[in-house]
């Protein structure tokens, strides 16, 4: 008698330390259901929301039925879950600090009386959106899917593209508050085992409260960059497809529970250049995009800088290109003209952000009109700095990285300013500099961020223009 008081206590006991821990009482999401059942007491505990109702009245529903008493008698807490239980993840928990963190994680606790461990059953349901294609990475061919904010729906959707036992996804949460849930997905016999180790312990070693901006910032907490370097050292993705084939190069794919973007480590420069686009096309034709989006993107960078430069060194500005020189004869300068576009741009583009989707067609002819034709009547621009500023506007769509779009971005107002303080040698110094950030960078498995260029690999090096074509391999050389 002495003995089932005991456990009378215990159970009471954990009750309480649950109840305070949860602030049942004071949070009205956070549910506790007791039931009875031949003279046993049970206590379900849930966060309303993540559990169906339907779910949890079916469970409760099979529980009154079930001959409990027999089962407490004859097993463990244990064999009472392989009894009782029929969902598919159910797990034994004695740590109650554990258990808190499942509850608030949406799995539903159940405590028996008489027992001093609970069971955890993975029950939930999280809301979620339409796996619908992502904005900013669209294709013409190919996968209309996308990544969700749901982490396991993330994973599924790699494991439909990979149906292979060496395909590992390891589980780890960071931050004391949030307790994120974190992924890393890799490929045995692939991925390189000592940028794997470097990342585990890496996130290990994270110490925060929250990842309050999700992915950047496990990304910010990854990588160590230099605050001088505006170039991105992490690329995101929000299409399985293109974070398939990078698991398949051997890279790692970081997903983030509560955000639609996976992280690919490591990544480097001239991994920008290439897009899903590429591949759902014939070889020659995504070659041929390949190097567009390269010449593109060198334009986008040097054509506002090397124009300015020749103006201000006409000597230097060869014969075929002299009609695109214009005289300083404007109201404002140059330099300060260049500038004001370049901030408009990113003006009109926060503006265009908060506009009612029902009215950004209407926002974006205005905004076009009057920094077009109006800006030039009124003496502010030069017609021309107008044209070379559109192009760069509308060029950087070419590739769907923004913050690549904004490290070029600085690197080209960098140039302009140099070239204005030193017209002779301020550009070549500016490309001095830049060239020195961009050797200086390491990426995350601290390989150099310029790679295959330095160090030099012809193989790779030749994929940064060449779409690789599918072969055929012959069975000796398949994967087991």
């Amino acid at each position: 008698m002495k003995h089932h008081e005991d456990k009378v206590k215990t159970y009471t006991q954990l009750l309480w330390e649950l109840d305070h821990r949860l602030r049942v009482k004071e949070n009205f999401d956070i549910i506790r259901r007791d039931l009875f059942v031949q003279d046993t007491c049970l206590s379900f505990y849930c966060v309303d929301g993540y559990v169906k109702d339907e779910v949890l009245e079916k469970m409760m529903e099979f529980m009154l039925k079930a001959d409990l008493r027999s089962m407490r008698q004859s097993g463990s807490l244990q064999d009472i879950s392989n009894q009782l239980i029929s969902y598919v993840e159910a797990d034994i928990q004695s740590d109650v600090a554990q258990m808190v963190t499942a509850v608030l994680s949406g799995t539903i606790l159940l405590v028996i009386e008489g027992f001093q461990s609970a069971i955890l059953i993975d029950a939930r349901t999280y809301p979620t959106r339409g796996m619908q294609e992502p904005e900013d990475d669209r294709v013409l061919r190919g996968s209309r899917d996308g990544f969700v904010e749901t982490l396991v729906f993330n994973t599924a959707l790699i494991r439909r593209r990979i149906r292979d036992p060496r395909l590992h996804m390891e589980y780890t949460s960071v931050g004391d508050l949030s307790k994120t849930d974190l992924v890393l997905c890799y490929m045995e016999e692939k991925v390189d085992m000592d940028m794997l180790v470097r990342i585990r312990d890496i996130i290990r070693s994270i110490h925060v409260d929250a990842l309050t901006m999700a992915q950047e910032s496990l990304a910010e907490a990854l990588v160590s960059g230099k605050w001088y370097s505006p170039f991105p050292k992490v690329r995101y993705t929000e299409r399985p497809d293109t974070a398939v084939s990078n698991i398949l190069e051997g890279k790692i794919i970081l997903i983030i529970d509560n955000s639609p973007s996976v992280l690919i480590l490591p990544t480097y420069f001239f991994d920008f250049v290439q897009e899903a686009q590429d591949y759902y096309l014939p070889p020659i034709t995504g070659s041929y995009l390949r190097c567009i989006r390269i010449a593109v993107f060198f334009a986008t960078l040097f054509i506002t800088p090397v124009w300015f430069y020749l103006v201000k060194n006409p000597d230097l500005t060869p014969e075929w290109l002299r009609f695109a020189m214009i005289e300083d004869n404007g109201n404002l300068p140059f330099i300060v003209q260049l500038l004001l576009l370049e901030f408009g741009i990113d003006a009109l583009k926060l503006a265009s952000l908060n506009t009612p989707s029902s009215l950004n067609s209407s926002f974006s002819i205005i905004g076009a009109l009057i920094l077009g034709d109006f800006a030039v009547e009124a003496g502010w621009f030069a017609p021309e700095i107008i044209l070379y500023m559109a192009f760069v506007a509308l060029a950087n769509f070419t590739q769907p990285s923004y913050e690549l779009g904004y490290a070029v971005k600085f690197t080209r107002v960098m140039l302009l300013i140099l070239t204005a303080w030193m017209p002779r040698y301020g550009f070549w110094f500016g490309i001095a500099l830049l060239c020195l950030i961009l050797y200086n960078g390491k990426t995350v498995s601290k390989q150099s961020y310029l790679y295959p260029l330095i160090p030099f690999n012809w193989s790779d090096f030749k994929m940064i223009f060449k779409r690789k074509k599918l072969h055929n391999l012959p069975p000796s050389t398949r994967s087991k």
